[in-house]
């Protein structure tokens, strides 16, 4: 299954895929993308986001952004795509409709795994067969079409990922404060290091903000400050040939010991080791 809707002068796009082998190069999913990815098979998948492990449960959903590093190995996986890029559906302009930025689509925390019932996974499989109508109805309201089914989509998964993470079926004042300190973490982290600083664009204290999260979040505001903080590290060594020191800087450490010690608490590697490891597994892969 293949299916896409391109805009050429929005520069727009929405695609829907069942075959992994068709959006990959290298075995790396296609840039510039937000993905959904649905595990439909009945066993688990194995891949590699910004070099940790992602395990995907049968019938499970994840999703990733344009920032995120995916690497599938070979055998390529069976799973379920749908890909969209920010001309086709802003998630941060669409916001307000949605409330997904920081809970679904986020970079502070790590990638939801939603689960689905029998239930949720019969009403998902019919949204899916809309959307396969809908890619083949060309006519001038297709976009639009496309987008509402695609924002139908978001809002179902975004409901799952509020109550199982946070413990809440819908939007309450503690679950929207943990979303908008995730937005604000994902748009600062490299300025703002500390709780307070969140606190203040939040107009809260740091006590209640950290009161919030120990009823609703499984980590506390400053280990999501620092897995941000650590997440991209991650990213510039996989990425880039910078050194240690150049990625600190770029971070908004002073001195590149702070960083050193931040990153290993995160991951338990330094920099180097973090980064000598995924050579040799690369290497291994290859071969």
């Amino acid at each position: 299954m293949y299916f896409d809707y391109k805009d050429h002068q929005l520069n727009a796009l929405l695609r829907m895929t069942d075959n992994v082998g068709l959006i990959v190069e290298d075995a790396s999913i296609q840039k510039g993308l937000i993905h959904i990815i649905w595990n439909q098979g009945n066993n688990p998948v194995i891949f590699d986001v910004d070099g940790s492990a992602i395990t995907l449960g049968p019938n499970e959903i994840t999703t990733v952004t344009y920032m995120h590093m995916v690497k599938f190995q070979r055998p390529l996986p069976a799973l379920t795509v749908i890909s969209f890029n920010r001309e086709f559906y802003c998630i941060k302009d669409h916001d307000h409709e949605v409330s997904c930025n920081g809970l679904l689509f986020m970079g502070a925390r790590d990638l939801p795994i939603l689960k689905f019932d029998e239930k949720e996974r019969d009403s998902l499989q019919s949204l899916l067969h809309v959307f396969e109508d809908e890619f083949q109805n060309k006519d001038n309201i297709q976009g639009e079409m496309l987008q509402m089914l695609l924002k139908r989509l978001i809002i179902k998964c975004t409901r799952l990922a509020r109550a199982q993470t946070l413990g809440v079926s819908l939007a309450n004042d503690a679950s929207e404060s943990i979303r908008k300190f995730n937005v604000l973490v994902d748009e600062h982290y490299k300025t703002l290091k500390q709780v307070a600083d969140y606190a203040d664009l939040m107009f809260k204290s740091p006590k209640t903000l950290s009161n919030v999260f120990k009823q609703h979040g499984s980590k506390s505001p400053l280990q999501v400050i620092h897995e941000r903080v650590a997440i991209e590290a991650r990213r510039q060594l996989l990425k880039t040939n910078k050194t240690a020191k150049e990625i600190a800087f770029d971070l908004g450490f002073e001195n590149v010991s702070s960083f050193n010690k931040l990153f290993k608490k995160c991951t338990n590697l330094t920099p180097v080791e973090f980064r000598n490891e995924h050579r040799e597994k690369s290497t291994i892969i290859q071969e």
